[in-house]
C-alpha cells in the first residue's frame, strides 16, 4: 500500500497482559507528577567510567558508607518526563527476574544532571562481547533468562523497546544476566498510539518502520529473535540495513514481500512511494539457507521453529515471552533447573510449543 493520505489504520491489542494497567492505580504507571525520592549524592564516588550512551555516561562508584561497589548512570540533561518515566518504571521493576535493580536516585549539586544508582554484577560484561562464542547450551541458557526477565517487565504492563546485546550485562562465572537501560522502555495501554522511534536500527521490528504506532509487547519479541538468529547463525547484525528503508529490504529479503504486503493491508498500513519502490519482489527464503559448518552445531529443528515464531512481520503472530518459557527448545534447561513448564496453548499443529504436562 503506497502512501497518499494517511488512513485510519486497525489497532490491535495485546493478547499478553492486554488488561494489566487496568487493575492497577495511576500512581503505578502516571509519571509526569512523579517526583522520586533522592539520596545524599555525597554517600557515592566515582571510581572509572566504563560505558557511554547517546543518552547517558556510566561509570563504576562506590557507597562509601556501605562500601559496595555500584554502577552509576549519569543521565544527559533531557526532557525532565523522559527521566522521570525511567525512574518510574525501575522502581515498578526492581526485584523482578533478572532485570538490573536501581538502588537510588541522585541529583548532581549545581547541574541539571540526574543519576540512577545500580547492583553491579561481579563480573560485570557487555553480552555484545560474548554472546556470538557461547557454547549450544549457554546459547540456550541465557536466552531462557533473557526471556524470563521479559515476561517479567510485560506482566508488569511495560515494553522494553530497546532489546539487543549492548542492554544486556552478563557475569558468566555465576551465570547471571541482566537487562539493562530503561531509558526508551514504556508503559502499555492497549490502543494507544507510541512513537515509532525507538529501538536501534538492526532489532526495529517492521512496525516501526512502516510507522505503525499500535505496537505491544511483541517488538520486545521481534527484537529478541533479531538477536536469536545472530547466535544461531553467528551473523552480527543479521538484518544488517543502511538506514531504516534499508532495513525493512533486509527483513523482506528473507521473509518475503507477500509477507509484508499481507501485514500492510490486514492493518491498513500504508508505505511511502519511495519505500514501496525500495522493496522490490522477494520470496521467502528456507532458514537452512543461513547454516554452514560453523554454525550447523547451533542448529536444530527446535531453534529454528522458535526462530520462526518470534520473527515474524505481523507482531500478533509472534510467540509471546510466555510462550516461549515453554518452547520445546527450552526443554534441556527445564529439565535441569527442575522448572516446570508454564501452561500455555498450543499456537498451531506446526509449533513447538508443549503444553504443560
Amino acid at each position: 500500500m503506497i502512501k497518499e493520505s494517511k488512513s485510519e489504520q486497525v489497532k490491535t491489542i495485546s493478547k499478553v497482559y492486554a488488561d494489566v494497567l487496568s487493575k492497577k492505580p495511576s500512581s503505578f504507571y502516571e509519571y509526569d507528577n512523579f517526583n522520586p525520592q533522592y539520596e545524599d549524592v555525597n554517600n557515592y564516588s566515582l571510581i572509572r567510567k566504563i560505558g557511554h550512551g547517546k543518552y547517558s555516561v556510566v561509570f563504576e562508584g562506590l557507597h562509601q558508607v556501605k562500601n559496595e561497589n555500584v554502577v552509576i548512570k549519569m543521565l544527559k540533561p533531557v526532557r525532565k518526563r523522559k527521566i522521570k518515566r525511567e525512574i518510574k518504571i525501575l522502581e515498578c521493576l526492581r526485584g523482578g527476574t533478572n532485570i538490573i535493580k536501581l538502588l537510588s536516585v541522585v541529583s548532581v549539586p549545581d547541574t541539571d544532571v540526574t543519576a540512577l544508582i545500580f547492583e553491579q554484577l561481579v563480573q560485570n560484561e557487555d553480552f555484545k562481547n560474548v554472546y556470538l562464542k557461547l557454547t549450544e547450551s549457554d546459547t540456550r541458557y541465557y536466552l531462557y533468562e533473557i526471556l524470563k526477565a521479559l515476561d517479567f517487565c510485560h506482566s508488569k504492563g511495560i515494553m522494553h523497546r530497546d532489546v539487543k546485546p549492548h542492554n544486556i550485562v552478563i557475569d558468566q562465572s555465576n551465570n547471571k544476566i541482566r537487562i539493562i537501560d530503561w531509558g526508551l522502555a514504556e508503559f502499555y495501554h492497549p490502543g494507544q498510539e507510541y512513537n515509532v522511534r525507538v529501538a536501534s536500527r538492526y532489532f526495529k521490528g517492521p512496525e516501526l518502520l512502516v510507522d505503525y504506532g499500535y505496537y505491544d509487547y511483541s517488538l520486545d519479541m521481534w527484537s529478541l529473535g533479531c538477536m536469536f538468529a545472530s547466535m544461531i547463525f553467528r551473523k552480527e547484525p543479521f538484518f544488517h540495513g543502511l538506514d531504516n528503508y534499508d532495513q525493512l529490504v533486509r527483513i523482506v529479503k528473507v521473509l518475503g514481500t507477500n509477507e509484508l504486503h499481507d501485514y500492510l493491508n490486514k492493518y491498513n498500513i500504508t508505505i511511502e512511494k519511495k519505500l514501496y519502490c525500495l522493496l522490490g519482489l522477494h520470496s521467502r527464503k528456507s532458514w537452512q539457507r543461513f547454516v554452514n559448518t560453523e554454525n550447523e552445531y547451533l542448529i536444530n529443528d527446535q531453534s529454528l521453529n522458535l526462530l520462526e515464531c518470534l520473527l515474524k512481520i505481523d507482531h500478533a503472530e509472534r510467540i509471546t515471552a510466555r510462550e516461549a518459557l515453554n518452547h520445546k527448545y527450552f526443554a534441556p534447561i527445564r529439565r535441569k533447573i527442575q522448572t516446570r513448564p508454564i501452561a500455555v496453548p498450543i499456537l498451531g499443529e506446526h509449533s513447538m510449543v508443549e503444553e504443560n504436562q
